[in-house]
This record gives structure tokens, sequence and C-alpha cells, in this order.
């Protein structure tokens, strides 16, 4: 019976099971071989406090790539948005909802452009965003060369604010009880992940989304538009980069042009472990979500072990995304067994 049930599943909800129970296998493993410190409920919120930006970053590459499309661009738009609310905020005597309008404004135009770049005039997304990363880190230099702290009081007070969660404390070394708290970033994360998942499971654009990505051919005779589909997944992954870098700035509190050094390959990576297939048509915003934990936890497992250097985040990393790629390319190969019966 439940041999039939794994059969009868569809790719997209077979690699988020995988995705789900390998996120909790490894957070009990971290658990009994690092100690008691994963057993806090606030650590696992510290996961989501530091990683609530590439949540959305990772959604965004998830929308692209279910298309069959990438985006390589988000880092450096992250880094850009840093830096013009930065100098908006503490130069230019502006208020955080201004400088939030800013952001989105900024993934919005990337979006845009990138997204008429690869869907109208059909050049490969891959240049089209590698030459918009560029230009995103070189504005952020132009803008402000030197990184800088932002002291504007109404922002440092949205920045330090913190959202209790209930019932899920803890009694610290001096026998204190603590409440356990998320910052406003993963309110907004969360309930932008759910805001996709609903998108992409039941409404209109999101079944042309997987249909352009899994097959190009029968979506022309459907009559999907493909090209205003593809326009429209970028445009999406460019405001969600807006937003996911204004939830970066919300964390770090600065504007710095190394800003968000690798958060697209992280982004990439989270997706990809997550389920989403680099080759269209396959994903789940759902599955991005526990992508990005799995990576945050890897990586806080490396250092809990003590190995602080680079190198060895980059290799767990790299073993996991060796491990999925595998995974995914067994699922195809099952899809195809299945084609032929």
């Amino acid at each position: 019976m439940l041999k039939e049930k794994f059969r009868n599943m569809s790719d997209t909800n077979l690699l988020l099971f995988i995705t789900i129970v390998v996120f909790f296998l490894m957070y009990i493993g971290a658990v009994i071989f690092q100690g008691k410190g994963f057993l806090k409920p606030q650590t696992f919120f510290n996961i989501l406090n530091a990683n609530a930006a590439l949540i959305l970053l990772a959604c965004g590459l998830s929308l692209v790539m279910i298309t069959g499309s990438i985006d390589i661009s988000v880092g450096g738009v992250t880094a850009l948005v840093c830096m013009c609310c930065a100098v908006y905020l503490d130069y230019k005597g502006g208020n955080v909802f201004i400088s939030l309008l800013i952001a989105i404004g900024i993934g919005l135009a990337f979006g845009l452009v990138q997204g008429f770049l690869v869907a109208y005039l059909d050049i490969q997304p891959f240049i089209v965003t590698l030459a918009g990363m560029f230009f995103a880190r070189g504005m952020t230099t132009i803008v402000h060369t030197n990184p800088f702290n932002v002291e504007n009081p109404n922002f440092v007070a949205l920045k330090d604010t913190r959202v209790p969660v209930p019932g899920m404390g803890s009694v610290n070394k001096l026998g204190v009880y603590v409440d356990a708290y998320v910052e406003i970033g993963v309110l907004v994360a969360v309930a932008l992940v759910l805001v996709l998942f609903f998108v992409l499971r039941y409404t209109k654009l999101g079944r042309n989304f997987y249909a352009v990505g899994g097959n190009k051919q029968s979506v022309l005779m459907l009559g999907i538009n493909v090209k205003r589909t593809k326009f429209l997944a970028h445009l999406l992954c460019g405001i969600l980069a807006g937003i996911g870098g204004y939830l970066y700035f919300l964390h770090v509190g600065s504007g710095a042009p190394s800003h968000a050094q690798g958060a697209e390959m992280n982004a990439i990576a989270s997706s990809i472990i997550g389920g989403t297939m680099l080759t269209g048509g396959v994903g789940n915003i759902i599955g991005t979500f526990f992508g990005v934990l799995s990576l945050s936890t890897i990586q806080n497992i490396v250092s809990s072990a003590g190995l602080d250097q680079a190198w060895w985040t980059g290799i767990t990393i790299a073993a996991m995304l060796c491990l999925f790629l595998v995974i995914q390319s067994v699922v195809m190969a099952r899809k195809k067994k299945q084609v032929k019966k």
C-alpha cells in the first residue's frame, strides 16, 4: 500500500517529501551529535532570523527555474538595495516606508529589464542575469564606496523589533526564563512563502509556470503565452529580490558593496535542495523553504563541529548538492520508466 502511494506521487511531491525528511534527519543528527543547543527553540528561530532574505531570494529562483530559466543577479540586487536604502535613510533624511518602496522599485526594475530581454528578445538568461549581477555590484559601489551602519532612529527601532513566540522560550544559564523570538523579516518571509505556494498550486499563472518548464511544445498547442509567462516569472523574481534585499538590510542594518556575496549561489543551491529541477517543470515553494533550512542547518553543524574554515562549508554544500542532483536523476529515470509503461 505504502509502495503504491510513493509510485503514484508526482515528481514535485516526491522531491518535497524527500527534502523534508532529509531536513528533519539532519536536525535530529545535529541534536544527537552536537549537543542540546539544537534542542532550544531559539536555535531554530535563529536559523530563520539569519535566512529570511535568503528564503525570498531562493523562492524567486524557484519561480524562474520552474519555467526552465535562471537568475544569478539576486545577490547583486540585494547589495544594491542595502546601499541605496542606507544612503537614503542616513544621508537624505529619508523615512522607512519610502526606503521600502525604493527596494521594491529596484527589484521591479531588474525584473522588468531582465524579463524582457530573456522572454521577448530570447537572450540566454544566464548571460542577461550575469550582466545584471555585474551592473548591480558596480552601481552599489557608485552609490557609496565605504560600508557604514545606518543610524536612522526609526529604522534602528524597526531593525531591533523582536516578535516573541509564545510558549517556545527556554531557561538560560542564570535560571531565568527567556522568550523565544523572531525578527520582523521572518514574518514577512513566511507570509510570502504561503502566498507563493498558493499562486503556484491554485492559480492559472502557477500552472502556466509548470507547463512552460515542462514542455514548451505542448504549451504552445494549449495556447499558453510562453513569452509572457517567462517574463512574469523574472518580474516576480526581481520583486522578491527587492523585498529580500530589504529583509537583508533589516537584518544587518548597514550598507556595503560586499553584502550578499554568493547569495545567488546559495539561493540556487537551496532551490535545488528543495526539489526544484534545473530542467524546469518541477519544484515546490515549501520545498525551497526547507531547502534554505537544510542549507543553514548543515552550515551550523559544520561550525559547531569546530570546522570554521570556509572551505569545509563549501565542501558540505557541494556534497548536499550532489546528493540531491542524484536524487533528481533517479526521479527523472522513474518518470521516464512510467512513461514507457
